[in-house]
């Protein structure tokens, strides 16, 4: 007998976060897809922290949604607390976190899998890539068993080539112990794949038992919860909530790690990957950071049937002789059982420049990739690379047009525009300050801005999209509603404005010129307006921030129109960059590497000035001429 030799539409390999999203995705389009995975009980795994969302991440969860993607409804599923950070400020930075129960999480996307119609899981190792004349044909797993499709998502986030290090125990194994992909990357580089070497980590697991809550501060998740999808009923996430714990480092934790930093690999030369500037352990923090005398330590449940607590602050690589003083010496950690180390981790991922916005490989035609694998970190930036992955690569197969967004209308945008055409030396992670036009892109606007683009690819139901239409008139009437509702300056209304500290009135005003006080807003405005509609919390929300924001919000989308008209003017493909006089060499090299499709992408790729932006759009208006005239001839 030979071997197996099987036909998909689409193969996924990797099932972490992204290849979850990239193969519900294909295989909700119609399409055979196959996943596969190096063990199926690591279906959508979280070996780091025990979370979904928090600052920035939270507003990938929610596009995510929007777009049709699972991350959402299945944290609202398995979360065990729930919080929206930055409140006290304004509405474009407030963003939802969870805690999850991990293995509940894992268990929920894996039963979500499994009951897909289209979509198969396979637990093997993809070992090659089977192209011929730049176009993928398929793939090969270890076994040699070939398996022939039309498109393949690679979501192979840490475990290529993955290396555990802590102190001088070095262990070429994936995350929690599961077997490493040892094979992939050698068929990536023949096919002029170029790769590089990333790093992440992970702080310890401590046993609950062995804690001294009483000295540390207890956090509580928030009164009324908000759930993450859009289509989750918030009745349904009123839930008894765990508790996390923050306790702070001290001077002590810092010398322990001063004097063993000839001990640590980081600081060793042992490890070669370069890792997160925005997630640092705490080695680099106690370096990086000499002027502050403590950090900030949470210890957050892993789940509720486990004592297993995360040590979030405190990720680290040290010997584990030192990892015990280390932890020890944190308050209310003096006799903490060590249930896991912690431990760096060191994986090969690819130059993300080498991928279209399409997240298609600019070489191998119907290769995509997505995830950690793209030089990111995190879960949220990972699943949301799936997702648009998985999209892309059906769309292609289906024939039909790519799904491509812009850094004006999502943060999924700023992310895969960010990683296509910028130099990231370390690990990617999603921040608010990177989104120019956040004002516009806020956690809570999410569905107004994508769920059209999720209904025409076909992942958001004709039901759904009715309700968003819905949503958007029910916005549209309201505010136009408030803006022409006047009260007067009697007594009454003057009584409920001193209740809240506000100014009274001397003459007529509009309910929307009271809103646009900083103490005021839609809801304690309600004892006003006796003719007001009954309407959702989502709708109110919006009407309060449109009317609030109003002047701000039409600044950013005069910002938005001259970043689309450079958006809009279109780089031949096959522009020979050689041929623009005056452009520096610099600015060729990077543009030739690139190949950006319009110059507001070529604008961002570091290298390329204004001036050379200049030099092409007078280029490109003399080549459209030309063009034109060879046309007309």
């Amino acid at each position: 007998m030979g071997a197996i030799v099987e036909n998909y539409d689409i193969v996924v390999i990797g099932a972490g976060h992204a290849g979850c999203e990239a193969a519900l995705a294909s295989a909700r389009l119609g399409l055979e897809t196959i996943v596969f995975t190096v063990s199926v009980d690591s279906i959508a795994m979280m070996p780091c922290n025990p979370n979904i969302g928090g600052t920035s991440k939270g507003h990938l969860v929610r596009e995510i949604d929007a777009l049709g993607g699972e991350m959402g409804k299945n944290i609202d599923k398995t979360f065990i607390q729930s919080k929206m950070l930055n409140k006290s400020k304004g509405p474009a930075v407030h963003s939802l976190r969870a805690q999850a129960d991990k293995r509940a999480y894992s268990n929920e996307m894996r039963k979500v899998l499994e009951n897909t119609e289209h979509l198969t899981i396979k637990q093997a190792e993809v070992a090659s890539l089977i192209v011929e004349d730049g176009v993928l044909k398929g793939v090969k797993t270890v076994s040699e068993a070939s398996y022939y499709c039309k498109a393949a998502v690679l979501c192979t986030g840490v475990y290529l080539n993955a290396r555990c290090i802590y102190g001088d125990v070095s262990m070429y194994t994936g995350p929690n112990g599961l077997q490493a992909a040892t094979h992939l990357t050698d068929s990536l580089k023949e096919h002029g794949v170029e790769m590089v070497r990333f790093k992440t980590g992970t702080p310890a697991r401590v046993d609950k038992r062995s804690i001294d809550f009483s000295k540390m501060e207890e956090q509580f998740g928030d009164e009324r919860i908000v759930p993450f999808s859009f289509s989750t009923d918030p009745e349904s996430v009123q839930i008894d909530q765990a508790s996390c714990w923050l306790t702070y480092t001290n001077e002590r934790t810092h010398e322990i790690i001063r004097e063993n930093l000839d001990r640590s690999p980081l600081y060793s030369g042992m490890i070669e990957g370069t890792g997160p500037r925005y997630c640092p352990s705490i080695e680099d923090k106690v370096v990086k950071f000499a002027d502050k005398n403590r950090h900030q330590v949470f210890l957050e449940p892993e789940g509720l049937d486990t004592n297993e607590m995360y040590v979030g602050g405190m990720s680290s690589s040290l010997p584990e002789d030192v990892q015990e003083e280390m932890y020890h010496s944190v308050p209310g950690l003096e006799h903490a059982k060590i249930v896991r180390n912690a431990y760096a981790i060191e994986y090969d991922c690819i130059n993300p420049q080498q991928l279209y916005a399409s997240l298609e490989f600019k070489a191998i035609h119907g290769l995509f990739s997505g995830g950690q694998f793209n030089g990111s970190s995190g879960y949220e930036e990972a699943a949301a690379q799936g997702l648009v992955a998985g999209i892309n690569a059906a769309q292609q197969v289906l024939g039909k047009e790519m799904l491509i967004l812009d850094r004006s209308e999502s943060y999924i945008g700023v992310l895969i525009d960010d990683l296509v055409t910028k130099e990231n030396h370390e690990p990617y992670r999603m921040m608010t300050s990177r989104a120019e036009y956040r004002l516009l892109l806020r956690q809570d606007n999410a569905d107004l801005r994508l769920r059209k683009y999720g209904y025409q690819v076909g992942l958001i139901s004709e039901e759904d999209y009715q309700a968003l239409l819905r949503k958007e008139q029910q916005i549209e009437e309201e505010i136009h509603r408030v803006e022409h509702t006047y009260v007067g300056s009697s007594a009454a209304v003057n009584e409920v404005l001193q209740k809240y500290q506000s100014t009274p009135l001397n003459g007529g005003s509009s309910l929307a010129e009271l809103i646009r006080r900083p103490e005021l807003n839609y809801e304690v405005l309600a004892e006003l307006d006796p003719e007001r509609p009954e309407l959702s919390a989502g709708v109110k929300e919006q009407v309060n921030i449109n009317i609030k924001y109003d002047g701000y919000i039409r600044r950013q989308m005069k910002q938005v129109e001259q970043f689309k008209k450079m958006e809009k003017k279109r780089i031949p493909e096959n522009l020979d960059y050689d041929q623009v006089q005056s452009l520096r060499i610099e600015a060729k090299q990077k543009l030739k590497a690139y190949r950006p499709m319009n110059i507001g992408q070529a604008s961002r790729i570091s290298g390329v000035s204004p001036a050379d932006v200049s030099v092409l759009l007078v280029y490109l208006e003399n080549y459209r001429g030309g063009q034109e005239e060879k046309t007309n001839e």
